[in-house]
């Protein structure tokens, strides 16, 4: 990878030479070294939309914690939905590295200038689709995340061994969930199935628009941000996913579903492209409701906030007149 260095700064331009050497050496970028500004913002864009997915992801799932069918439901699902919470904060620690405040980030997704991932504008109408969640969303998130545990970046990838760990865990709730709901009564087959209906496509656009619809991936890719295109990841997710299908005696609303094999890989539909692009511009069936509960809750935490500050003040000071 060689970068045209003739505009730049001797200093920029010693830096620029090292960056892209790290680069070609699949090496890593810490935070102290010096990296091209685009990189910079990419990877603010990114980080933080990830970080503000995790937590508006909490909401689907927390509107089930009371209505979870067991004691032992109820246990499992408070604890994914705190890990969701947890991944939120080690995305936005990561994200403040590039050196831009988490107080900044935060304001953008309220404000309406950030976003987050489409899939969270879909209602939970049943509990069968806390499984679907587990499954097929969080199944997506793996198969995007694990190659980001090789990201370029050093603090992102760190951040995402733990995190596809415990979404490992998340998957396989899903996935017990939707197993005991499809070998169950004729009526709990039923709800697993109109669930796998309602979150297959949207699923299958976690990973992005078409490549040829996604100018910005082939420069992540470069970079080594990413190590597959949305398309790849895609197809690996849907070769994953319809065997999986058949152990649950499921099957996915997709006539153009079947083995090509010739390709050695599954056919699968056209997605509802218009229905992707209407969610990321605000138009999703929960669009608004996601982020009047987010403001709300950023409203009523603002005691706690305040709280900490004081009590970081007072002990700061405190150590401080000690050194003194």
């Amino acid at each position: 990878m060689t970068t045209a260095t003739e505009n730049l700064s001797p200093a920029d331009a010693a830096g620029q030479e090292n960056f892209d050497r790290l680069i070609a050496e699949d090496s890593r970028i810490e935070p102290t070294d010096w990296m091209p500004a685009a990189y910079r913002k990419t990877l603010t864009r990114q980080i933080s939309q990830h970080a503000h997915s995790e937590i508006i992801g909490m909401q689907p799932e927390a509107n089930w914690i009371t209505r979870a069918p067991s004691l032992k439901r109820k246990a499992i699902l408070i604890a994914k939905v705190q890990d969701e919470a947890g991944h939120g904060l080690y995305l936005y620690s990561a994200a403040e590295t590039l050196k831009t405040g988490r107080d900044e980030l935060v304001d953008q997704l309220l404000e309406g200038r950030a976003k987050y991932s489409s899939i969270f504008n879909y209602p939970a109408r049943t509990w069968a689709d806390i499984g679907a969640i587990g499954w097929l969303v969080d199944g997506a998130a793996i198969a995007n995340q694990v190659p980001l545990c090789r990201a370029s970046y050093a603090p992102y990838g760190r951040a995402m061994v733990r995190i596809c760990k415990e979404e490992s865990f998340h998957q396989r709730q899903g996935w017990e969930i939707l197993y005991e709901l499809s070998h169950g009564t004729p009526e709990q087959k039923q709800m697993a199935q109109e669930a796998i209906n309602r979150f297959y496509g949207p699923a299958l656009q976690m990973f992005g628009p078409p490549d040829n619809d996604s100018p910005n991936s082939q420069q992540s890719m470069d970079w080594k941000i990413k190590r597959f295109s949305n398309d790849e990841l895609r197809q690996r997710f849907v070769d994953m996913i319809v065997p999986q299908a058949e152990a649950l005696g499921l099957t996915f609303e997709d006539p153009d579903l079947k083995w090509n094999e010739e390709r050695g890989h599954y056919d699968f539909g056209e997605l509802d492209w218009d229905e992707f692009y209407s969610a990321i511009k605000g138009a999703g069936p929960c669009n608004v409701q996601r982020m009047q509960r987010r403001r709300q809750a950023f409203n009523d935490g603002a005691w706690v906030r305040e709280a900490a500050a004081a009590y970081s003040e007072k002990y700061q000071s405190a150590d401080s007149q000690l050194i003194a």
